[in-house]
This record gives structure tokens, sequence and C-alpha cells, in this order.
């Protein structure tokens, strides 16, 4: 339901803008809007138990995902991990439908 919004409010932000040159501010802020989405999954997983048994699902090896699962470093910091950037990749948000706004800006720029 997050990314749902997330993405409305983007493809209304990007209609907007799109006449203006961005790309290279886009690409920081897709960027930073991905790994905002992998902090909203870390946070959504509120218990070491339940960080385990998703890191595992998503095929983390049992120590790392028992080391990570456990770890006492901020939100923030494990959404920035490679553990979450090779577990919870671009593919696995585009298909719980996370739009990269770089292809939208693209589509919208070159039509007008």
């Amino acid at each position: 339901m997050i990314i749902k919004r997330v993405v409305r409010y983007i493809k209304g932000w990007l209609g907007y803008f799109s006449v203006a040159n961005i790309t290279t501010k886009l690409k920081e802020l897709n960027g930073w809007i991905r790994r905002r989405l992998r902090q909203i999954y870390w946070k959504q997983w509120k218990n070491t138990s339940t960080r385990y048994k998703n890191l595992r699902k998503l095929g983390v090896d049992e120590d790392n995902a028992w080391k990570w699962a456990s770890s006492s470093k901020g939100y923030w910091r494990i959404a920035g991990s490679q553990v979450l950037a090779n577990t919870l990749t671009n593919t696995y948000l585009e298909a719980a439908g996370y739009v990269d706004i770089l292809k939208i800006y693209n589509k919208l720029h070159s039509s007008c």
C-alpha cells in the first residue's frame, strides 16, 4: 500500500516537472527512495525472529541471517547494507509495485 501511494505521488510530481532536465537528481532520489523502502520493510519485521525468517526466505545463509537479524545497528544503516541490497533487490521492489522514476521521467520527457 505504501509503494502504491509513493508511485502515485511520484507520477504526479514527474508530470509537472517533466519539462526540466533533472536526470542526475532523479538518480539520487531513486536510490534514496529504494533505501527508504528497504528501511520500511526492515521496520515491519519488528522481531529478531521475524527478521531472521524473512532473510532466510530471501536466500541469506543461516549465519549471516542471524548476524543481521540480531544486529543493533539503526534502521537506516541496515537499509543501506549489502544484505538488504542483495535480498530486497530492485527487481524485488519492482515486483512489489515500485516503478523506476527514471523510466517514467524518460517517457514523459521524450514526449515534451
